[in-house]
């Protein structure tokens, strides 16, 4: 097996699973892409077994400690784990849920998502994409689904230097469907749809934050198919209404909204224009969402992304009437936790206004998060409350 000796001081000596380009001292052997490569420190000793990808910027991402082979009976023992781990956790539906996340499950760049009997697979290194197929056969005998939607689409597969592709891995397309949550109806593309179907990460976080609606004016920007409207309006709120720039996730929030009996008022548009108009109009709300796309895809953008995040606080802490509460988001990893927080008051100093911490929040505990490797954790959410002056 061919190998990297691996420089001392990296991150992957304290725990961390990826190797850059940088971080190696040395090849030996004749590696090729998207094969299993052995690593070892510049003192000889064994360091474990990663995939290989010579064309990206991490060139290897260690999925085991020993020597193992990326065969059948590996992706069994890997997924039955996974599987296995979201069984045990409390009040988590199994049938609606992420049952493998990446280097979180030991399988790097492997994510899947079970929508009750269809799975939706996306393969975004290129190792493990070279065996999607016998990933998909390990899915098949351990959880029988109808189906398995390829969702390959992300563009962390371009630097990969794969495809984006959609289609089919098992049994027949499945048509749009409806599925019934605790949180409201949602009407599901699993083809065609935003990211997998939905938003599993934020599922929890819909009731969290309905705790607070009940009786108030309720804006939910950024609204996708109303996740965060639909938990509200359900929960009793006075009004709601909700916003995306994105005609088909109107559209399919309006149709979730029908399927689950609530009255809500979703709206196409710009998010920031519409915060800039509502404020000139004097609108006040009770209980205002943002949960934005990211804004920062990588390092580079980081500078205008917190831009772009000052920008929507701000106008919301405009629009919020005393007492009244914000929930905003932030699913930009290369923004951290310190640093969104610190924006958001940056923007609560700028509107006049005083906060007081309400809750924090994070993604679903079927999304699990690793310590020593901080990319598992990327959503980061705050909800604070706009005290009443003094």
């Amino acid at each position: 097996m061919s190998g990297l000796v691996i420089k001392p001081r990296v991150r992957l000596l304290h725990g961390h699973e990826w190797v850059y380009a940088s971080d190696v001292a040395k090849t030996w052997g004749d590696p090729k892409p998207g094969s299993i490569v052995t690593l070892k420190d510049f003192k000889d000793r064994p360091l474990g077994v990663a995939i290989y990808n010579p064309k990206s910027q991490i060139v290897a991402r260690r999925f085991s400690r020993r020597k193992q082979d990326l065969d059948l009976d590996f992706f069994t023992r890997r997924i039955e784990r996974a599987l296995k781990h979201r069984r045990e956790l409390p009040g988590l539906d199994e049938r609606l849920a992420r049952i493998v996340w990446s280097e979180s499950d030991g399988l790097p760049g492997i994510i899947v998502d079970r929508y009750g009997d269809h799975l939706v697979l996306q393969t975004l290194t290129l190792a493990m994409d070279m065996r999607k197929d016998i990933i998909a056969q390990a899915l098949k005998n351990i959880l029988s689904p109808a189906s398995i939607v390829e969702r390959n689409e992300a563009p962390s597969r371009l630097a990969e230097g794969l495809e984006v592709i959609t289609g089919m891995l098992h049994g027949e397309a499945p048509a749009p469907f409806a599925l019934e949550t605790p949180h409201g109806v949602f009407t599901l593309d699993l083809l065609h749809g935003q990211k997998t179907g939905l938003y599993l990460d934020q599922l929890e976080n819909y009731a969290k934050v309905a705790q607070w609606a009940a009786g108030k004016r309720v804006l939910d920007c950024f609204c996708n198919q109303g996740g965060f409207a639909l938990a509200c309006a359900k929960a009793g709120a006075a009004s709601v209404l909700a916003l995306d720039q994105s005609e088909s996730a109107i559209a399919a929030g309006q149709a979730n909204a029908a399927a689950t009996g609530v009255t809500i008022d979703f709206q196409a548009g710009n998010v920031f224009d519409f915060l800039k108009v509502a404020e000139a109009a004097g609108h006040v709300y009770d209980l205002i969402i943002l949960d934005p796309p990211s804004f920062a895809r990588n390092k580079a953008a980081i500078k205008d992304a917190m831009r772009g995040y000052k920008e929507i606080q701000l106008r919301a802490l405009k629009l919020l009437a005393p007492g009244g509460k914000l929930s905003t988001y932030s699913c930009s990893y290369h923004v951290s936790k310190g640093e969104f927080l610190d924006v958001i008051l940056e923007a609560a100093n700028d509107a006049k206004r005083t906060l007081r911490m309400v809750s924090t929040h994070t993604q679903r505990s079927d999304h699990p998060i690793l310590p020593a490797l901080p990319e598992t954790e990327y959503l980061k959410g705050y909800t604070v409350e706009a005290i009443a002056s003094w």
